[in-house]
């Protein structure tokens, strides 16, 4: 759910990265922030403790416009991938207004993307939410390693893909599909975000 500062004329909007362990999802975070420029980011906080780490920063699109004259910032997290840390992935994905879904593209991860994609449509439905009217953009990462190690982006959005959302092949080290995504999470999430505030404006 968004958070609305009126005395800062600021919408804050929360992306959460989520999919297996190792899939890519800190590299993603880490990429993005190193390339937003200082004045537009907050600080990255890393909330770990001795077998799991969240990692969260804010910032300030640089060109994605304003809803109803207020600017809009996005927070970003990420989510222990690893199954057994399901009640921090419940915890962090709480009020989250959109999901990146980043699978590991490796043959070898197929079910572990699978299970994700599975555990995250059940928290979501815990918590009250239709996963149907989420925003949602699937990352197939890892795209540059060999190609009989791989599944290409094709065959991953017909395994993966059953709502039919955006999808991106990427390589998060390079960067290679990581701007892409979040720029396609983002104006989903504004797009839904500017939907109800005009339905809120003719009632």
């Amino acid at each position: 759910m968004p958070i609305i500062n009126y005395a800062s004329r600021e919408i804050t909007c929360k992306i959460v990265y989520y999919g297996p362990g190792r899939s890519g999802k800190t590299t993603n975070l880490h990429y993005v922030y190193d390339r937003v420029p200082d004045a537009r980011r907050g600080a990255m906080v890393s909330l770990a403790t001795q077998n799991e780490r969240t990692l969260f920063f804010d910032f300030l699109p640089l060109d994605l416009g304003s809803i109803a004259g207020f600017q809009t910032r996005f927070q970003l997290y990420t989510v222990p991938g690893q199954i057994y840390y399901r009640s921090t992935r419940k915890l962090v994905l709480s009020g989250a207004d959109g999901v990146v879904f980043v699978a590991d593209s490796q043959r070898r991860q197929l079910d572990e993307n699978l299970e994700s994609l599975r555990d995250l449509h059940e928290v979501l439905a815990e918590q009250g939410v239709d996963a149907r009217g989420l925003p949602l953009v699937l990352q197939y990462n890892k795209q540059d390693l060999p190609r009989e190690l791989v599944y290409p982006a094709d065959e991953l959005d017909d395994a993966l893909n059953f709502r039919g959302v955006p999808s991106f092949a990427a390589d998060a080290l390079v960067g290679k599909g990581v701007f892409e995504t979040l720029r396609k999470a983002s104006e989903l999430v504004l797009r839904r975000l500017g939907a109800g505030a005009g339905a809120g404006a003719g009632r």
